[in-house]
């Protein structure tokens, strides 16, 4: 079971919903005394999203490759002149 304050319930309740979506059981406490549980709907499953993997994609595209900051300067100049065109 995860513990939670008020303050995160009010400030930060998109990692609680997280916790409830993994079907974890939250006791949420004031001031260190416990004042209610959150528990996640039996039945009902929230769905999940798969994000993708920017990282490996940016990889694939362009390998290892790091520019300059005149190789991006150039290409920038390059989009910037065929946008006046």
């Amino acid at each position: 079971m995860k513990r939670a304050t008020v303050r995160d319930l009010r400030n930060d309740f998109a990692k609680l919903e997280t916790w409830l979506g993994e079907g974890e059981e939250i006791q949420i406490e004031k001031r260190g005394k416990p004042i209610a549980m959150l528990m996640p709907m039996g039945g009902r499953s929230l769905r999940t999203v798969k994000m993708p993997d920017f990282e490996a994609r940016l990889k694939e595209t362009w390998g290892e490759r790091i520019f300059t900051a005149e190789e991006v300067k150039a290409m920038r100049d390059a989009e910037l002149e065929g946008e006046e065109g």
